[in-house]
């Protein structure tokens, strides 16, 4: 009793069929949609001139007849040289810093600790890798960078109860003047 294969009827040119209606409702939708949108547009305008009315208020003096001088204070030399390391901390070049090490990342090397020195303008970069040779790797990736100059391997010590002879190490580098 083997039946012969039916024959499948595909119209691909077929009629289709829609609703009427779900143009009109997607028209009324976005209709809506856009009321909402102009009216909360209208309130956030409203809300900052209201805000900027305020803030210019502030910033007047009460009194424009007699302005108000701060008296001068005396500095300490303390505060003078919390100010120049807070100046130098922050013209640090980090994101270069940063980006130099990234770009110089070997897999077979792991940093711990990054410690850069602002005043001097260098950083000691310690950490661990797979090998000696993943460690040379690294530090001649360092030397290649633009961004570092004088890169020197400062220290390295072969883990002896490691059974991989991990290698732990420290890298000194001089950080480029970024010239613009």
């Amino acid at each position: 009793m083997n039946q012969a294969p039916r024959a499948l009827d595909l119209d691909f040119r077929g009629a289709k069929r829609r609703a009427p209606w779900a143009a009109w409702v997607l028209l009324a939708l976005a209709a809506g949609f856009t009321a909402d949108l102009a009216v909360s547009y209208q309130n956030v305008q409203e809300s900052i001139v209201k805000a900027q009315a305020r803030l210019a208020s502030l910033e007047r003096p009460r009194n424009a007849a007699a302005p108000v001088r701060a008296r001068p204070r005396n500095i300490s030399p303390e505060e003078i040289a919390q100010a120049r390391e807070t100046y130098t901390r922050l013209s640090t070049p980090w994101n270069d810093l940063f980006g130099a090490l990234e770009s110089t990342m070997v897999d077979k090397v792991a940093l711990l600790a990054i410690e850069p020195d602002t005043k001097t303008g260098t950083v000691v970069i310690s950490g661990e890798g797979r090998d000696y040779p993943a460690v040379l790797e690294y530090v001649v990736g360092l030397q290649g960078a633009k961004f570092f100059e004088r890169v020197h391997l400062v220290r390295h010590e072969i883990r002896q109860n490691d059974p991989q002879n991990a290698a732990a190490f420290a890298v000194s580098a001089a950080w480029k003047e970024v010239r613009q």
